[in-house]
């Protein structure tokens, strides 16, 4: 069966994010025009890289476009760590700035732990500082992870209310994985975390409602591994090699997910395709993140924007 064929419904990621934006651009408007608060946001990227730099102006312009201030901090590729801390530190004590985010991958001569543990807990809009994990693990009030928080919110506006069902997250990186797991444990979902190591994992998934697959290896679930009816969101980005032959022989390549599309579309309910699912999420969330930051140095209770 084809993927246009399934009768999997495609939760269009790219639809909601923009939704999602939009609300946190109305709902920073009004924190503007009522507390004289513009939330602000500071990325900092060190070297070159083409895809982070792409990944960086994006950013930025959805940062405009949602109104906020947007700082960009482009550091030489031969930048030491103390020069980059320094920078921290300054954005730090900035109180324009709400959200401050390095993008990764760092120089190796930079230690990214160190960097990421030398930015304001109630600053990180990535959700990676250690205070904001443990947050996050105690059902304290931090900043979440954006692509996790992104699923999540998809899996709500989708399924409701998520209690009781089961979930298996496939991948236990800090970014996604473990994150994920504690999310949806706040959701009362019976959580199962999975990864390269575990004991028979297509039966594994095969009980889960909720099939959260970020491993990051390009189609590796498979049809079979889904239980009918339930909801897969595939947070894999893998280039692998065009399927036209001709193509391939040019080295070009294509996107895919860590969920085998089309087998697995013809068993779920639902499911996320790659791109245009979890990807746009992650920009908006990280505005989402900046706003509520904002609010909570204002000491304003920020709007809910999932509703």
């Amino acid at each position: 069966m084809t993927a246009d064929a399934s009768p999997a419904r495609r939760i269009d990621g790219k639809a909601f994010a923009g939704l999602l934006v939009s609300r946190v651009a109305a709902a920073a408007a009004r924190l503007t025009a009522n507390h004289a608060m513009r939330p602000g946001l500071a990325a900092v990227i060190v070297g070159e890289d083409p895809a982070s730099r792409i990944y960086v102006r994006s950013k930025g312009e959805r940062a405009d476009e949602a109104g906020f201030r947007s700082e960009t901090v482009q550091l030489p590729a031969e930048t030491g760590q103390a020069e980059l801390l320094a920078v921290i530190d300054r954005l730090n004590r900035d109180p324009g700035i709400h959200g401050i985010l390095v993008q990764l991958p760092l120089p190796d001569r930079i230690d990214p732990e160190a960097v990421l543990a030398a930015i304001d807990p109630n600053k990180d809009v990535d959700g990676f500082h250690v205070v904001n994990v443990g947050r996050l693990a105690t059902g304290g009030q931090g900043l979440v992870p954006c692509t996790p928080l992104g699923c999540l919110m998809l899996l709500k506006a989708e399924l409701g209310d998520l209690s009781g069902l089961e979930a298996v997250v496939v991948g236990r990186s800090n970014i996604v994985g473990k994150p994920m797991a504690q999310l949806l444990l706040a959701e009362n979902c019976t959580v199962t975390l999975a990864h390269s190591r575990t004991r028979d994992l297509p039966a594994v998934c095969r009980r889960a409602d909720i099939l959260v697959a970020a491993v990051g290896r390009p189609e590796m679930i498979r049809g079979d591994w889904i239980k009918p009816g339930a909801t897969v969101i595939d947070v894999g980005i893998n280039r692998v090699p065009s399927a036209d032959p001709v193509k391939a022989a040019e080295g070009r390549t294509r996107v895919v997910g860590d969920v085998a599309f089309a087998e697995a579309a013809a068993v779920a309910g639902r499911i996320t395709p790659v791109p245009g699912g979890v990807g746009p999420m992650t920009i908006a969330c990280l505005l989402a993140n900046t706003y509520v930051a904002a609010c909570r140095s204002a000491g304003v209770t920020p709007e809910p924007l999932d509703a």
